[in-house]
């Protein structure tokens, strides 16, 4: 064998040595898999969708309640003064009615409330409540009405925790009109109860 048949020779096997190798180290290599995507599941419901946001508020317009007023409480001096004087300037109000009639109206028990509030404070007081009528109709029959309108006032009174005896009543009828006048104007500040103090 000549130099160039091993020298041939030599080449071939390398070539073959490198193509055994190339064929060994690709087999090494295993291709990537693909994994097989999973399918929705379609029994799942879907997620719900989120409700629209409510709406802005209406523009309003706000009104203020109106506050009543605090009664109108009688000063520390009013212990210290007379019957007389008390009655002169009287720090009760008035409850008037409709005509023929001795039922209280919502204003008739406020100002009854109001009226009870001074009993409370001075607690020592006794009062006299004087039904009045108007002109019309008979003595006797306005003598009756009187002392119904009295008798509905102090029975108010009781109800607010005035004790009953410290309160009486009288009629006058139609005796002693407050306005003297003779028309509806007079007659409805005639139709009315009056508290009288009687005792301190």
């Amino acid at each position: 064998m000549t130099k160039r048949t091993v020298t041939r020779a030599g080449w071939a096997i390398a070539a073959v040595l490198v193509v055994g190798l190339t064929a060994t180290g690709c087999s090494s290599k295993k291709p990537p898999v693909a994994r097989p995507v999973q399918p929705p599941d379609s029994t799942t419901t879907p997620a719900p969708a989120l409700p629209p946001p409510p709406p802005p508020p209406a523009a309003t317009t706000i009104r203020e309640t109106p506050v009543a007023p605090a009664p109108k409480l009688p000063d520390d001096t009013m212990a210290s003064r007379s019957v007389d004087d008390l009655n002169r300037d009287s720090p009760f109000k008035p409850v008037f009615y409709g005509y023929d009639s001795a039922e209280l109206s919502p204003e008739g028990r406020a100002v009854l409330d109001e009226n009870s509030t001074i009993l409370k404070t001075y607690s020592t007081w006794a009062v006299t409540v004087e039904g009045h009528c108007d002109e019309r109709g008979t003595a006797e029959y306005n003598l009756a009405l009187g002392e119904r309108r009295a008798a509905a006032a102090v029975s108010y009174l009781v109800s607010l925790g005035i004790p009953a005896s410290r309160l009486r009543t009288v009629s006058y009828g139609k005796e002693f009109p407050f306005d003297p006048g003779h028309d509806e104007s007079a007659w409805g500040r005639n139709r009315r109860a009056h508290i009288v103090i009687t005792g301190k």
